[in-house]
């Protein structure tokens, strides 16, 4: 299989889709690679690395799709993008497809097979693809947070560990996955009083049981949540329902409530947010203020740290990738229920469920 490598084209966006010890292992299994001239640069990959590893160059990405079985990428492909997808054409990348109904429709009319990074399972019930970005982006949360919150970003000017006689910040985190629990652990890491809510009891006795007294859990019924948020100095949203669209948790009215100059970083963009007044912004532009409250909503999170984040991903993206080259796309669905269970649109056909339910389409799974 010709395995194709595009250079992403989202707004700071400079993870890359495959490194060159991907491609080697790709070329070792006797397929062929082809890497836009530049794809890593942003993360210190150089088109001589992807050569040495067997690849080959091409000088723009009209002839990546041109020549590609399957194209392997980081981020939902944008509109010229999805132009160049042609019928049978895999695409392998995130797609966040729910709260995108453009994108969507562009790839149902492409005709092309997209599978998602963020619905691939495995046999704990965990999303593989989608953990090693959560983790980063919990992370970044934080110092995101952390950053927003000084004066002269808009915040309230409060310092998150406080210092000897003054109070630290409050954080607080909704949901307890893979975000929330890297958020908490950041903020308690930093010194900040901690509270994280879920509405999985089985979840917050986990959490509880690793960190104890250092870190306050509740459960996310209605009350508990508008009182958590309305003190809070900084609330992370990171509330996840796989493929669908995210629940608007924090609404306008529950905003107003918050300290002036407080601050929301909303994970859950990428899914449409959890904060009624939630929009995607970008790393150029990454914050905006309703009701006195800072909005932080960048929703590739991850390509602001993007050599530590390509590699992260591409660890656990490589074997799927693999699989997918080795046994053609439809051998490697038949055989794996959680492979298959990342296709989201095949040859003019939702076959994801909840991106179904959410964007209004008839929901055809593939056929075995």
């Amino acid at each position: 299989m010709l395995v194709g490598v595009p250079t992403e084209i989202k707004n700071h966006e400079y993870r890359v889709g495959l490194t060159p010890h991907g491609a080697a292992e790709l070329v070792r299994r006797g397929h062929g690679v082809v890497v836009q001239s530049g794809a890593g640069t942003g993360v210190g990959f150089a088109d001589i690395d992807y050569v040495a590893a067997g690849a080959r160059i091409a000088a723009d990405a009209e002839s990546v799709f041109a020549e590609a079985e399957m194209i392997v990428k980081v981020k939902e492909p944008q509109a010229q993008e999805c132009a160049r997808l042609r019928p049978g054409q895999v695409l392998f990348t995130y797609l966040h497809l729910a709260p995108d109904p453009q994108q969507a429709r562009l790839l149902l009319e492409s005709d092309c097979v997209a599978i998602a990074y963020e619905t691939v399972t495995d046999d704990k019930g965990g999303l593989p693809l989608l953990a090693p970005m959560s983790e980063v982006a919990g992370r970044m949360s934080i110092q995101a947070g952390a950053h927003a919150l000084e004066k002269a970003q808009g915040g309230a000017g409060v310092l998150l560990p406080g210092v000897p006689g003054v109070a630290p910040a409050k954080v607080v985190v909704l949901g307890g996955g893979v975000v929330g629990i890297n958020a908490a652990r950041m903020a308690m890491g930093l010194g900040a009083q901690v509270c994280l809510l879920d509405i999985s009891l089985p979840r917050l006795r986990e959490i509880d049981a690793l960190y104890g007294p250092r870190l306050t859990t509740l459960y996310s019924s209605r009350e508990n949540l508008r009182e958590a948020v309305a003190t809070a100095d900084l609330v992370i949203g990171a509330v996840l329902i796989p493929g669908a669209a995210a629940p608007k948790l924090v609404s306008r009215e529950l905003l107003k409530t918050m300290k002036p100059g407080s601050v929301i970083v909303d994970v859950a963009i990428d899914q449409g947010g959890c904060v009624e007044t939630s929009h995607p912004t970008t790393h150029q532009d990454p914050t905006y203020v309703v009701e006195g409250v800072v909005h932080y909503c960048v929703a590739n999170m991850p390509g602001g740290v993007a050599r530590t984040s390509t590699l992260a991903l591409t660890n656990a993206t490589l074997p799927f990738v693999v699989q997918l080259a080795d046994k053609g796309y439809r051998d490697a669905l038949g055989q794996s229920s959680h492979l298959r269970d990342g296709l989201n649109i095949h040859r003019g056909k939702v076959t994801h469920a909840a991106v179904a339910r959410d964007l209004g389409y008839r929901y055809e799974p593939l056929a075995a």
